[in-house]
């Protein structure tokens, strides 16, 4: 594989004015990097969960008017989509790079998805690293720490995934993109992988595998 990590133009991307000249740029530099990243790591991710992993490149198509502020690799057990499933994400900010399990709002499954997860609450709390974050909303760049939420503060996240209709719940990790483009290439690959070994219990516990 060639990919030769992320650069400061990749983050930059998303300062461009318009979303023409905005789109353009992100064909042009990121999308080529994302997919080189969906193609190294869904026969990781299809390993560490058992399901066949497909890769879903954003391509922002519905957009008219607002530039995309994000842009994502997605993996999933499903070649027509993601969005409806819970799945994997790689993709970037300007300000961050995030590396997510998510299970987001079009996820028909989301009431029995927080059910399994409150039943397991005790050990995801435990398990998850203090350093890994949990996101709310994933069209928004806020983050909140591992190590600064309680088990009741967890079983409380649940229960809105399980009960509000519009709920989502993120976890994984970030890195501000001067790290990023300080790991390199082969530093990053071998972050993405330590954390989708960490989250791939989610993913398992949302599909009811263990």
């Amino acid at each position: 594989m060639d990919f030769g990590g992320f650069t400061t133009e990749d983050f930059n991307v998303f300062l461009i004015d318009g979303l023409e000249p905005r789109m353009e740029a992100l064909k042009n530099t990121v999308r080529p990097k994302l997919e080189q990243l969906g193609e190294y790591f869904a026969p990781t991710l299809s390993s560490l969960t058992g399901d066949e992993m497909f890769i879903h490149v954003a391509k922002h198509a519905r957009r008219t008017i607002n530039p995309p502020k994000d842009t994502w690799v997605a993996f999933a057990n499903n070649p027509r989509g993601y969005k409806m499933l819970p799945h994997f994400q790689i993709g970037l900010w300007n300000t961050h790079l995030f590396i997510w399990f998510a299970v987001i709002y079009e996820a028909p499954q989301k009431e029995v998805m927080g059910e399994r997860f409150i039943k397991k609450a005790g050990k995801i709390h435990r398990e998850i690293p203090k350093e890994f974050s949990w996101s709310l909303d994933h069209t928004k760049p806020d983050t909140i720490k591992h190590q600064q939420l309680t088990k009741a503060d967890l079983l409380a996240q649940f229960e809105r995934l399980k009960t509000i209709k519009k709920a989502e719940l993120l976890c994984g990790y970030t890195i501000e993109r001067e790290k990023v483009i300080e790991l390199g290439a082969e530093g990053l690959l071998t972050q993405i992988d330590e954390v989708f070994t960490r989250v791939a219990p989610l993913y398992k516990i949302a599909q009811n595998m263990n």
